[in-house]
């Protein structure tokens, strides 16, 4: 795949990779020349893929140490990327939807190529394991199936007319060009959710991605514009750019964006939103998440505490969907309590290298969310908490933390109440369903829930309008794992936007309510007579 190196009509602001020595001698990273990153003599891309921003570094989590530079974008490059795709935009709308979905399917075949590779570049830049990698990868061809079918099966309505001779239609259209700004979690995952329903819409893309992860953006841009190009498209269609804040803030203010897809903190995203609404965009919000796992008197035990092992541990807690509240009915919560321990402890077994067969924990991300880490921690027993489990940092190369339990806090302290992106989890005691359901939505985000139960009351409960007010509301399945089938989304903090699956495309479309009076009279609605 190295011809991705060469001349590319993609503008993607990016320019020359400088990969560091031991990622060259080491055959554990073969996979990089199977993506297209020339790992011998980089050198530089054509000149419609340069940017002239700052060298920033690529760091591996699992060693911290640098694998590559990068040369950012500038905030110029950015506006011009979005020039590139506004020029690309009429020609790719024109094509019949049915047509842009094969192309589309076309990537997800191209992606499944690619996707070892590509997921083991997932876990050596962002630091989860290998089976999440490459399970990220197939969410993104998962999607691409999806959207394939959505571009036979788009929807548009016909509606009875009170006037004669009048017909009442609804139809969609594209937006235009579309900015995504992703974060490092999931480097590829949310911009596959993204761009295959945008792109499949009629929309043009400009990807921002995690200034962190890089090197994940550039592999998975060139394997989609070569797909583009081999079909005679511009890749622009699929532009990235690269870059910190004021890279990032260009697109929120381009007026020529009519749609910025920001998925991040509650924080950030909040400006976000004030700026898009400043000058009458759309934004569509993927923000933080406080999720609680409720386990109820009469639970499967077994079933519960698996499920929240791998909600409270897997990405090393750096989901949006991981259990950070763990709500126990009071008869039940030392024995839940004493088989998570268990459980823990034999997680601490399979710490290591994500890369490396065998490991179900890794580091991460980086360097200050081992701080945040530790503060919490911290925090959490100045506060009054006792550590149940882990609260240390864990000695070895890299950004790894050993996963935590906390309990003796009560719902309403700081700490709880804020979302920490690491694996702690506390312990919250309840002595019914009613008062388990008020602590699970007794914060300010609502993205993730779920209840473990087998009672078909509780279950009703958990899900009418006086249940779980999250928009992800599970029943005996953890917090995490959502399939892209269902709309993907939370409610207050979370920012309310919806992703993926359901009808979460009409985010990317324009509707137009059509009237056509196909007579030869001019009538009023509502009976109104002007003569």
């Amino acid at each position: 795949m190295s011809h991705l190196l060469r001349k590319s009509n993609c503008y993607i602001s990016q320019s020359h990779v400088q990969m560091t020595r031991h990622l060259v001698t080491d055959p554990k990273y073969g996979f990089l020349k199977q993506l297209g990153i020339n790992v011998e003599n980089p050198g530089l891309y054509d000149g419609r893929w340069g940017g002239s921003g700052k060298l920033v570094e690529s760091i591996s989590p699992a060693t911290g140490k640098v694998i590559a530079k990068v040369r950012e974008s500038t905030p110029q490059e950015a506006s011009n990327a979005v020039t590139e795709a506004r020029k690309a935009w009429p020609q790719w709308a024109s094509i019949p939807m049915p047509a842009r979905g094969d192309i589309v399917r076309q990537i997800g075949d191209e992606l499944r190529r690619y996707l070892e590779p590509l997921g083991r570049l997932v876990s050596l830049e962002m630091g989860k394991i290998l089976t999440e990698g490459i399970g990220e990868v197939q969410e993104f061809i998962d999607i691409c199936d999806y959207a394939v079918g959505l571009s036979r099966t788009l929807p548009g309505s016909l509606f009875p007319s009170e006037r004669k001779n009048h017909a009442l239609l609804e139809k969609w259209n594209p937006l235009g060009v579309v900015g995504v700004i992703s974060a490092f979690n999931f480097p590829i995952a949310v911009y596959g959710w993204n761009s295959a329903i945008a792109m499949v819409c009629g929309n043009t893309v400009v990807w921002k991605e995690a200034s962190s992860t890089p090197l994940v953006a550039i592999a998975t841009t060139k394997i989609i514009a070569s797909v583009l190009e081999r079909n005679g498209i511009p890749g622009s269609v699929a532009s990235l750019i690269t870059g910190g804040p004021d890279v990032g803030e260009t697109l929120v203010n381009d007026k020529r964006v009519p749609l910025i897809s920001f998925t991040g903190s509650t924080k950030v995203g909040r400006q976000v939103a004030l700026k898009i609404q400043q000058r009458f965009g759309r934004s569509l919000l993927e923000l933080g998440g406080n999720n609680a796992l409720i386990v109820a008197q009469d639970a499967d035990l077994e079933m519960a505490v698996r499920a929240a092992v791998f909600s409270c541990v897997g990405t090393a807690g750096q989901r949006c969907t991981t259990t950070r509240r763990l709500i126990l009915h009071k008869k039940i919560k030392d024995d839940v309590l004493g088989r998570l321990k268990t459980a823990y402890k034999s997680i601490l077994d399979r710490v290591g290298d994500p890369l490396d067969d065998g490991v179900l924990y890794g580091p991460l991300h980086n360097q200050p969310a081992v701080d945040a880490y530790k503060a919490a921690c911290q925090k959490a027993v100045e506060a009054g908490g006792t550590i149940e489990f882990g609260g240390k940092q864990i000695e070895r190369a890299g950004f790894y933390v050993e996963p935590t339990i906390i309990s003796g806090l009560p719902a309403s302290a700081e700490v709880v109440q804020q979302e920490t992106f690491a694996p702690i989890v506390y312990i919250l005691e309840a002595n019914s369903l009613e008062e388990a359901i008020d602590l699970n939505n007794g914060v300010e985000q609502g993205l993730s829930s779920s209840l473990f139960t087998k009672s078909i009351g509780n279950v009703f409960q958990w899900i009418s309008p006086h249940g779980s007010d999250c928009g992800i509301v599970n029943v005996n399945i953890g917090t995490s794992g959502a399939e892209i089938g269902g709309a993907f989304g939370g409610e207050k903090a979370t920012g309310g936007g919806r992703e993926s699956g359901s009808d979460a495309w009409k985010h990317y479309m324009r509707r137009a309510t059509i009237t056509i009076n196909y007579g030869n009279e001019l009538p009023l609605a509502q009976g109104i007579k002007f003569e």
